[in-house]
């Protein structure tokens, strides 16, 4: 309800009931701000520039306070009010039929700059691409270096043993002349195809062991070494950010999306939730840091039995991601989800493999292998570095601890806590569905660590003291907050399969006995056979009786499952 009149003090409008908050551009006067807002955001939408704030001003100087009362949200402008600010950029709609408008995060705008770091003016072309003189072949020395190691490397694929046979002879019929041959064994070569810049970033490694306090008759895996495969993911970071596949499929900095019609929040890519716009309230409170652009690191892992019949192959891959890439380019594998390391899998004998000390060992090792992996993106979590982009320009980047995604025995082994305890609240184990528990943060745990003894963190918070989370080597990192649930486990087999599917079988064995469940359980199958084709639905000649559901299973399953059951 609105309505047009002389506009009153908020007292007088009070005593009168009159309408207390008015639209400085149209005139129409509002009870509550809630309207006011809402008429705002559908008919003077406001949009913040992507432009630097001038001489590293603080994010509140943005904004100045209202004689009323401050806006709910500071960076929510209101066009036409005392808090609007006057940047030269029209407002402009987004999405077909122009139904969406955004409100952009006013510290971090991702604005370019040039190789030395300094600040670009809005529309400054990129420089030009320097292409590499014709005479530069690096790491290799000369172009016939690198023609002998692509040729012995791709086309003659000569072992390592016959390489270095073959390069001593070379060095030996050298000698008279006084020179040498280009690569002295053939780990020189291996190394310089390493250093090769084009491609892929190289494979590293390094090992680890047990390092605590040895006993008399040590398990034998206090002496192994485990070996953890990885990539540097600050390279890897570099690339997706300078990756022309993405186009325009990258956002620099967090914003708000609104609906035009009805002013609704919406929520579709990564920056344009909630948490990224916290962190980049953070961040902005560091006066070097207006200006970048927030990359925040998403990571994931799970481990994979990859052939049974060759010997039980078990691998731990961890993959990498930036939400700054939409959600369709990571769906569909442009590189916007990378392989980054293969963690180790310690392993024993049957006699030591269920001791505690031996799972600690294990846990231990999963959270300092994370932070040796990560420690390269440690130091632009602090302060910005300049980057190169797909677009040519150069950026100020800061990095973020994001979201894990995994399932619910790797999110225990994340959080450091006892199995069947929840990863995110503090809500007794026997009673998950307690409304009332606190939420988990590292520094509650760190305090409760610090207080208690071992066996009652164990006993009464589900804690497990002795282990260490690796997001406490970074800041901004709360591996709490950071938990994602693992949309195939916990969701689609997890709420399906694993809850819904198995409850209903186990309640018609506990109605009806074995006997009579086993002939229902055979009806729905014979059902869920007789679902006649149709676009989108996928026929199940067996029915639902199979053992390995992938997450493609589940999904086209829940689509006739629930009609083919019918009454039990």
């Amino acid at each position: 309800m609105c309505a047009s009149g002389p506009r009153h003090s908020p007292i007088q409008a009070e005593l009168l009931g009159l309408p207390r908050y008015s639209c400085k551009q149209c005139k129409h006067s509002f009870h509550n701000r809630s309207d006011l807002t809402q008429h705002v955001h559908a008919k003077h939408p406001c949009f913040w520039t992507s432009s630097r704030p001038t001489n590293h001003q603080d994010v509140s100087d943005l904004h100045t306070e209202e004689d009323e009362e401050p806006p709910a949200d500071p960076y929510h402008s209101v066009p036409g009010s005392d808090t609007e600010v006057d940047n030269g950029v029209q407002p402009a709609f987004i999405g077909p039929g122009n139904n969406s408008f955004c409100n952009y995060h006013p510290g971090l705008t991702g604005q370019p700059c040039n190789a030395n770091s300094d600040f670009l003016p809005n529309g400054t072309r990129p420089e030009p691409h320097q292409p590499k003189p014709p005479d530069d072949w690096s790491p290799y020395s000369s172009r016939l270096e690198f023609e002998l190691a692509d040729f012995i490397y791709t086309c003659s694929q000569i072992s390592a043993a016959n390489l270095n046979t073959l390069l001593e002879l070379w060095a030996a019929s050298l000698v008279e002349a006084g020179g040498k041959p280009m690569f002295g064994s053939y780990k020189e070569m291996y190394q310089m195809i390493d250093n090769t810049r084009i491609g892929d970033v190289k494979w590293q490694s390094f090992t680890v062991k047990y390092t605590g306090d040895v006993v008399a008759n040590p398990a034998p895996w206090m002496h192994d070494e485990y070996d953890v495969w990885f990539r540097d993911p600050h390279e890897v970071v570099q690339n997706m950010l300078a990756n022309p596949e993405f186009a325009n499929n990258v956002d620099l900095q967090p914003f708000r999306e609104y609906n035009t019609t009805d002013s609704t929040r919406q929520w579709q890519d990564f920056m344009s939730g909630d948490w990224a716009w916290r962190q980049a309230d953070i961040i902005a409170q560091d006066q070097d840091c207006l200006g970048s652009t927030f990359v925040p690191i998403i990571l994931g892992s799970d481990k994979t039995t990859v052939s049974v019949a060759t010997g039980q192959n078990d691998y731990y891959p961890l993959y990498l991601s930036i939400r700054n890439v939409h959600n369709n380019i990571c769906r569909a594998h442009h590189n916007g989800v990378v392989l980054i390391a293969f963690l180790a899998m310690p392993k024993t004998t049957r006699q030591y493999a269920s001791k505690d000390k031996f799972h600690r060992f294990w846990h231990q090792l999963f959270h300092s292998s994370l932070g040796h992996i990560l420690k390269t993106l440690k130091p632009g979590m602090a302060k910005p570095e300049v980057t190169p982009f797909r677009d040519g320009h150069y950026r100020h980047i800061i990095y973020g601890l994001g979201p894990y995604i995994a399932d619910y025995e790797e999110q225990a082994l994340l959080t450091c806590i006892v199995r069947n305890w929840c990863p995110r609240c503090l809500a007794y184990r026997n009673n998950l569905d307690d409304d009332d528990a606190l939420h988990r943060c590292r520094n509650h745990a760190e305090m409760l660590i610090a207080e208690f003894a071992l066996d009652a963190l164990w006993n009464e918070y589900g804690i497990v003291g002795e282990l260490v989370p690796f997001t406490n080597d970074f800041i901004r990192a709360d591996i709490y907050e950071l938990i994602a649930p693992n949309i195939l486990h916990q969701i689609i087999k997890g709420a399906f399969k694993d809850h819904l599917v198995e409850w209903v079988e186990k309640y018609l064995r506990l109605t009806h006995g074995d006997s009579h469940a086993n002939e229902i359980l055979d009806d729905i199958d014979r059902r869920i056979a007789a679902v006649a084709p149709f676009p989108g639905l996928r026929r199940f000649p067996q029915g639902q009786h199979f053992k390995q559901w992938t997450g493609n299973d589940s999904k086209a399953l829940m689509k006739v499952w629930e009609s083919s059951s019918g009454k039990f």
